[in-house]
Formats: structure tokens, C-alpha cells, sequence
């Protein structure tokens, strides 16, 4: 019987230092438009050479994590900064509706609520349970919970520990953030929409924190399944 393997690699010492700071962005630890330690002080602090800090932050600029300003230093990037989203410029050069771009999340966002389930971690389900905890006293004072809402999505995908999948969802995340806002608001604009949200994704969280991968696919299919049927009849 042939039996396919694949060879161990041992995870590069850039890569350990891209993971552990893109761990700090996605978990809010290292804000938007923070600016980040110098190389030598990254070194210095995790003990690795400052050509490992290089092609770390190389990467997280590529994967639109980090800019670099001439002159200044290295920043976390904002999604307030007037920066090219390319899924944003695919949608217009499409004409596709929000609703296409809903249609695109559920397959993403269901298989990354599945694999956090399998992946998570106790810093992941920290940071999902303050994306919760953020969101639920937003909507206490007032407000919409947004902040929140994508804070959670996207701590989701980091607890998938798979780059791309987190890279796909931080240009959505953006666009949902930049190019979008004013028609989520009609989503938000009605309380009881709020509450179910709020409690769809608590559904969700319970599902990763227990490692029920099944249970977390079904309920992140449940909740983009109801955001849909709002716009589909709000459109």
C-alpha cells in the first residue's frame, strides 16, 4: 500500500516572529496606526536576529498587516488609512451586490469557524471573548457593536492559524469596515436585529470554545444565512 507523507519542517524563526505579531494586531494588543518597535528592539525583546524581525515585518507589509513610512518607522496599518482594497476594486469592476460578497464569506468564514474549532487556542479564545465583551457594551450604551462584530470575525480567522485564510478575511474585514458601512447600518438600525446578531454570535463561540467544529460551521452558516435574508429583502 502506498502511503502519501509529507516531510516535518520545523517552523522558520521569521515565521515564529510573524506569528506572534500578527497575533498582537488581531488581538488588539498592537493598534491601528501604532508604531511598532525597531528592528533592533524587536530582536533585543524576542531574542532572535534582526534579519529574522526583517523578513517578518517584510511579510506582514506584503500581507497589508504593516506599512513602512520613509523616514518614520514601521505602523500597524488602519483601516481608516485611504489605502487600494483589491477586493473592493473586483466588486466594482464586477458590479457585485453585498450580497455576492455575503455569498463569499459563508464559504470562508464557516470552514474558519470549523477550523478554529479544531485550532484554538487560549489566546484566541481570549481575544474572542473581548471582540464579545466589546461588542455586547457598545450595543448596552447605544451604539451598534461593529467595533465588535468584525473584531470577533476576524479573531476567528486568526484562530484558524492558516496565513491565507487570514489574509482573505483581513480584505474583507477592510471592505465590510471601509467600502460598506453605510448599508451594514441598515442591518444595525433596528434593535432586534442587534440582539439576534449578538447571540448568533455567541453561538458561535460556544461552538469553537467547546471544539465542535460541525456545531461552529452551522452556527456561523446560521448567522451570515440571517444577514442575508435581511439585505436580499431589503434590496
Amino acid at each position: 500500500m502506498s502511503i502519501r507523507l509529507k516531510p516535518i519542517n520545523r517552523q522558520r524563526i521569521s515565521d515564529q516572529v510573524l506569528d506572534q505579531l500578527r497575533r498582537l494586531i488581531l488581538n488588539g494588543e498592537l493598534k491601528p496606526g501604532q508604531k511598532v518597535m525597531t528592528e533592533r528592539d524587536l530582536a533585543d525583546a524576542l531574542n532572535v536576529s534582526r534579519n529574522s524581525i526583517r523578513e517578518a515585518i517584510n511579510k506582514l507589509v506584503a500581507m497589508g498587516f504593516m506599512e513602512q513610512r520613509q523616514g518614520q518607522g514601521t505602523f500597524v496599518c488602519s483601516v481608516d488609512d485611504a489605502v487600494k482594497i483589491p477586493l473592493g476594486t473586483v466588486m466594482e469592476a464586477q458590479e457585485a451586490s453585498l450580497v455576492d460578497l455575503l455569498e463569499m464569506r459563508m464559504g470562508i468564514e464557516c470552514n474558519s469557524a470549523a477550523m478554529a474549532a479544531r485550532r484554538a487556542n487560549a489566546q484566541d479564545l481570549a481575544a474572542m471573548e473581548a471582540a464579545l465583551a466589546e461588542m455586547a457594551a457598545d450595543i448596552t450604551g447605544g451604539g451598534l457593536g461593529t467595533g465588535g462584530d468584525l473584531a470577533f470575525h476576524m479573531a476567528i480567522a486568526g484562530a484558524t492559524q492558516n496565513p491565507m485564510q487570514i489574509y482573505i478575511m483581513k480584505n474583507v474585514i477592510d471592505y465590510l469596515h471601509m467600502g460598506i458601512s453605510e448599508n451594514l447600518f441598515h442591518l444595525y438600525e433596528d434593535p432586534q436585529n442587534i440582539s439576534t446578531i449578538l447571540k448568533q454570535h455567541q453561538a458561535i463561540y460556544e461552538a469553537i470554545r467547546s471544539g465542535n467544529a460541525d456545531d461552529a460551521f452551522q452556527a456561523m452558516k446560521n448567522h451570515i444565512d440571517f444577514v442575508i435574508e435581511f439585505f436580499e429583502a431589503w434590496e
